[in-house]
Formats: structure tokens, C-alpha cells, sequence
């Protein structure tokens, strides 16, 4: 009888323990997706504010419509690759945006009046906090997917991860290795 009543508790115990290494790893794959969607967020805004940025700058701006045409091109490959939900092609079409846009901040330099128009600061400073909130949210994504692809290796989550299909998921990371260098600023 006792040997039954032993028995009976490590089930109970080994049952909650699996309950409980499940939920966690649910919980932590949920965190993944939340902090994707904050970085998906933030990026939408950006894409929502370069084309006002570009647009009050091509009145003052006649012939730089090849910078124009750069940042429109990398915000599209952008939204396209936010639409199919690759981390990876995110990353990079992230990349190619931010090289995009670097060039053409750097090209406004060349235009005191721009720079004093009330609408550009605006616009600037929008897309300055913006960058801010993409660069807080990125991180924040890595650590999620850290702390999932910890539980997704490690004893004895592992075992269950394996037996429900957890895969690991990718960190947003930036392929090029050019785009890991600061930017040269001249006055």
C-alpha cells in the first residue's frame, strides 16, 4: 500500500513537473513573439515617418533624387520583409534601410535651410526617437529569444522542447558586417 501511495506521488510530482516545464517554455515562446511584434511596431512607425522626412525634403532638395530613390527602395524591401516575418531578411532589409537613411542625413548637412525648417526638426527628431525605440526593442528581442533558446537547450527542458516541437528561434542580428562600424561624422 505505501509502496502504491510513493509511486502515486512521483507521478503526481513528475505530471506537475512536466506541466510546468511546458507552460514555461509556452510562456517564454510567447515572450519571442511579443517582442517581435514591439520591434515590428516601431519599425512600421519609422516607415510611417520616411516618406513625410523625404517629402519635406524634396522642396528643398531638387536634384538629390537618387538619395530619395535609395530610401524609398529600402523602405519597400523593408515592409516586404516584414510582411513574410523572417528575422533573418528583416535584419538585413533593416540594415540596407539604416545605410539608407545614414547617407541620407548626412546628404541634409549640405542644406542650412532645410536643417532650420520647423517640419524637418520635427520630422527628425521623430525618426531620432524612433531609432531609439528600434534599437530598445531589438534588444529586448534578444534577450527573449536568450532566454527561450536557454530553455529550449537546457536539462530537462530540453526533453520536453523536443517532445512538442519547440525550435529555437533567430536572433535579430545584423549580417553586413559593415553596417557594425560607426558612422564618420564631419562638420
Amino acid at each position: 500500500m505505501t509502496f502504491l501511495v510513493i509511486f502515486f506521488v512521483v507521478v503526481v510530482i513528475c505530471a506537475l513537473s512536466l506541466f510546468a516545464m511546458y507552460n514555461k517554455l509556452v510562456g517564454l515562446r510567447n515572450i519571442v513573439k511579443n517582442s517581435w511584434s514591439q520591434i515590428d511596431v516601431q519599425l512600421k512607425r519609422r516607415f510611417d515617418l520616411i516618406p513625410n522626412l523625404v517629402e519635406t525634403a524634396k522642396g528643398y532638395m531638387k536634384h538629390e533624387s537618387e538619395t530619395f530613390i535609395k530610401v524609398t527602395e529600402a523602405r519597400a524591401q523593408a515592409m516586404s520583409a516584414i510582411n513574410k516575418g523572417d528575422v533573418k531578411e528583416v535584419g538585413a532589409a533593416a540594415a540596407n534601410l539604416d545605410s539608407a537613411l545614414a547617407k541620407m542625413m548626412l546628404t541634409f548637412e549640405n542644406y542650412p535651410e532645410l536643417k532650420a525648417n520647423q517640419n524637418f526638426l520635427a520630422l527628425q527628431e521623430e525618426l531620432t526617437s524612433t531609432e531609439n525605440k528600434i534599437a530598445f526593442a531589438r534588444q529586448a528581442y534578444n534577450d527573449a529569444v536568450m532566454g527561450y533558446n536557454n530553455a529550449v537547450e537546457m536539462f530537462p527542458t530540453n526533453i520536453i522542447a523536443g517532445m512538442f516541437s519547440f525550435k529555437q528561434s533567430d536572433f535579430f542580428e545584423i549580417e553586413d558586417k559593415a553596417e557594425k562600424q560607426a558612422p564618420k561624422v564631419t562638420f
